[in-house]
């Protein structure tokens, strides 16, 4: 007779660390959050706010008539500007930037992370991710932020400001091949400031 399919064994329900798991994770070290310069501040019950950096990521191509997925100078479509010090970025209504997180992170093989917003910032129309809200096992770099501001009117982001929150999740075991590990092409391990799309070095 035909065979039974093999059945498929239960996943354990999402577990999120509390705060005193985080810090523990911190203090063993193998979950980096640097700088954190206040962490009775920045750890939270079951998440770590992160703070904006001060380089942004503009997108100036009104000459194009389109962006090509598949090309190849993606990095052309955006000009970099630093914010001087005391001085906020403006972000206007409508507009679509690249930020980044002032801290590199570092997830453990055995965590995922979400990058959400804060609920403050989100009251004043504040987006701070589009889609990648997800951070793989293994990453290692800053955190670029997609930054846009549904609102009518503009937004001053100020540098140093706690500006988003990622959220840690337990996976079921360690990753076999975390995000970094060789053959993997991970794209965006080490990335330092906001970076922008690498899709066409998509096979």
């Amino acid at each position: 007779g035909a065979k039974r399919p093999r059945p498929v064994r239960a996943l354990a329900p999402r577990v999120t660390p509390s705060h005193r798991d985080i810090r523990a994770r911190i203090d063993k070290g193998d979950l980096v959050v640097d700088p954190l310069d206040d962490r009775d501040m920045q750890v939270q019950p079951a998440s770590i706010d992160l703070r904006l950096g001060d380089e942004f990521l503009v997108f100036r191509n009104p000459h194009i008539p389109f962006i090509d997925t598949r090309g190849s100078d993606l990095a052309g479509l955006t000009e970099r500007v630093k914010v001087a010090p005391g001085k906020p970025f403006i972000l206007h209504p409508g507009e679509f930037v690249l930020g980044t997180t002032l801290e590199r992170v570092k997830i453990p093989y055995d965590l995922v992370a979400k990058v959400e917003g804060r609920s403050s910032l989100g009251r004043l129309a504040l987006v701070v991710h589009a889609t990648a809200g997800f951070v793989d096992p293994g990453f290692e770099g800053h955190i670029t932020l997609e930054l846009s501001n549904l609102g009518r009117v503009p937004i001053a982001l100020h540098p140093g400001m706690r500006v988003s929150q990622i959220a840690l999740h337990q996976m079921t075991s360690p990753a076999a091949r975390p995000y970094g590990s060789p053959g993997r092409k991970s794209k965006y391990q080490g990335q330092t400031g906001p970076v922008g799309s690498r899709i066409g070095d998509d096979p």
